[in-house]
């Protein structure tokens, strides 16, 4: 069943704006025979604001970018050390609406940190994944025609400072931490790794293949950058 079958593309380092465009091209194209693909890398540093967001959670963002992108969401952070999880999914076809899909991406996570001994939680007022209190994991989603476009982020080893120059998620007074400074063994690929494990599980998917990149669709133009 095609409905079962995940594609996933480790594609290293990669820029947000040229991703981006990738994913809504995909999705615009993709048919109902489209096989699933799971797309795992980390940006260049980089803030983006979703949909929800508001220019005051934007405090001083220095010579880091700023994009408005057509995520859900409000403002977060991308950078080096930081696995970046977009989920091009055909929910529809999987049977689930955008609340039990998001439940899957947070459990999916929970899942992973508790195999590293960290009890992790979700907030049923804030999407996200939580350890002591303080985020570990962001979500924000585009679902158009039952087809699902962005994803996760998950903080790993990377630096930490540029959460200060925001209001990350439009969450005053939270906290931010990562993988790495709660256990010391972890290391980016092999987290990469058992998370699309844990989430072609957590979604049911019985063919996964796994490859290391992508080309970027010859045939799929996005028209201009105001329908970004």
């Amino acid at each position: 069943m095609l409905g079962r079958k995940l594609i996933v593309h480790q594609f290293g380092v990669r820029d947000y704006i040229t991703t981006w465009r990738d994913m809504q091209a995909f999705t615009a194209s993709r048919t109902e025979d489209t096989t699933d693909e799971l797309w795992l890398l980390e940006h260049p540093p980089v803030f983006t604001q979703g949909l929800a967001g508001k220019e005051e959670h934007v405090i001083e963002p220095g010579d880091i970018p700023v994009v408005s992108s057509d995520r859900g969401g409000q403002i977060t952070y991308h950078g080096p050390g930081q696995i970046v999880a977009y989920t091009l999914i055909d929910i529809k076809r999987c049977g689930l609406g955008i609340k039990p899909f998001v439940r899957h991406l947070e459990q999916s996570v929970i899942e992973l940190l508790a195999g590293y001994g960290i009890a992790a939680k979700n907030r049923p007022d804030a999407p996200g994944v939580y350890v002591n209190g303080d985020k570990i994991a962001s979500l924000g989603l585009r679902v158009k025609r039952g087809r699902a476009y962005h994803g996760l982020s998950l903080n790993v080893n990377m630096d930490l400072e540029p959460f200060s120059r925001i209001t990350p998620c439009g969450l005053s007074g939270i906290g931010v931490t990562q993988l790495r400074n709660l256990d010391d063994t972890a290391d980016i690929k092999v987290v990469a790794q058992k998370f699309s494990t844990i989430f072609a599980a957590q979604l049911g998917y019985t063919s996964v293949s796994a490859t290391n990149g992508r080309k970027r669709p010859e045939n799929q133009r996005i028209k201009s950058k105001k329908q970004l």
